[in-house]
């Protein structure tokens, strides 16, 4: 089981696309799992035959337990362990519990007890489902909303909003309240990159215009390459640097809520690519057609509001991430060119930045490179 955000700790597998005996290669989709952000495709990383499936469709399992057993000689392929051992024994869960308790003491993480107080539940009255009993979020909440779990999931068509707001509420806050964050703003004149727009789209059909946070997002990808420490994650107390510029794309999801999958090696894509990943991501992410992998992927986060939003966008960085950027909508500001006022085409984009992994030195230097970037559209 995947872990597909900071705030998973479990997911349900609601279907098998693969069977015993089936040929995989990286890159198959093999199951789909539910999420509070939804259905969830799980793609595969080695290649061989799937010998056994070791989790039943409708449970629900930590993040870290084996859902398949592969023979292959793919390297980092599972090795499927001896007939007598318990097959599918999950991993810890990502918070900590105790090793051990003595009999008749309560198994809960300290997130799950910080949770409990704030819904009010006794933590007593809860029936733990992780390992050895352990209470877990999940089933704090579970009790909150006092609803049984259902025994036969089905793959859903839609999502939860309320659930989804939960996730998000709780990453949320676990960001606001270990990372010690900071913030920088910086407005740019983007007359130059809406005329290069437009000088691209003058002789195309709608579906293949491209969209000005599509050159955004190439100056941001082009920036975040030349400043690696703003690209990656804070991990067991240290920063580690991406193995690429993999972008979060914030999207906002009909009826609430938002997701960010990532677009991989966005700074190696042209504009035209990175306009067709955004649009294809948008249209999956509506229709619950992610994959695994564009959740787990990302090393850096850019929200764009676009013409309907607002003119600046403070964003919370979403961990293990250490920077987010957030881009508000173009506006017609008095700009002095040259010596002489006149109205300009703008946009303020705002850097939060985790002061962990670097300063405000280097952030400003991000935002600066995408200044220049953004003046010479055409080398984009």
């Amino acid at each position: 089981m995947p872990s597909l955000g900071a705030d998973m700790e479990a997911g349900t597998l609601v279907e098998w696309l693969v069977k015993a005996g089936d040929n995989v290669k990286r890159g198959d989709i093999v199951a789909v799992v539910e999420t509070q952000k939804g259905a969830i495709e799980i793609e595969i990383f080695n290649n061989g035959v799937v010998s056994e499936l070791a989790v039943p469709v409708g449970q629900r399992v930590p993040v870290g337990t084996v859902l398949a057993w592969i023979d292959g000689k793919a390297e980092g392929a599972p090795v499927r362990p001896p007939p007598t051992l318990v097959q599918a024994v999950p991993a810890p869960p990502p918070t900590p519990l105790p090793p051990s308790a003595p009999s008749g003491r309560l198994q809960i993480s300290p997130a799950a007890r910080r949770r409990a107080a704030e819904r009010g539940v006794d933590v007593q009255q809860i029936k733990g489902t992780g390992p050895g009993g352990a209470v877990t979020i999940a089933d704090v909440e579970a009790t909150a909303a006092a609803a049984p779990t259902p025994e036969v999931l089905r793959r859903r068509t839609g999502f939860d909003p309320a659930a989804m707001r939960q996730a998000i509420a709780a990453a949320m806050s676990r960001s606001k309240r270990e990372i010690p964050h900071y913030y920088l703003s910086q407005t740019l004149d983007v007359s130059a990159t809406l005329t290069r727009v437009e000088q691209l789209n003058s002789e195309r059909s709608p579906p293949q215009r491209v969209l000005p946070a599509a050159l955004f997002l190439r100056a941001v990808a082009l920036a975040m390459a030349k400043l690696p420490e703003l690209n990656g994650f804070w991990d067991e107390g240290s920063f580690r640097s991406g193995d690429g510029v993999h972008i979060g794309w914030a999207i906002a999801l009909r009826g609430g809520g938002l997701i960010a999958p990532a677009i991989r090696d966005a700074d190696k894509r042209s504009v035209d690519e990175l306009m067709v990943a955004m649009r294809d991501l948008v249209q999956r992410a509506r229709s619950n057609g992610l994959r695994s992998s564009e959740l787990s992927d990302p090393t850096v986060t850019v929200t764009s509001l676009g013409d309907r939003g607002a003119e600046t966008v403070l964003p919370i960085i979403y961990p293990p991430q250490v920077a987010m950027i957030g881009i508000g909508r173009i506006v017609t500001r008095p700009w002095v060119v040259d010596g002489a006022i006149g109205p300009r085409l703008v946009v303020t984009m705002t850097l939060a930045g985790d002061h962990r992994a670097s300063d405000g030195h280097r952030g400003g230097l991000l935002l600066s490179e995408i200044d220049r970037l953004l003046q010479e559209p055409e080398a984009l």
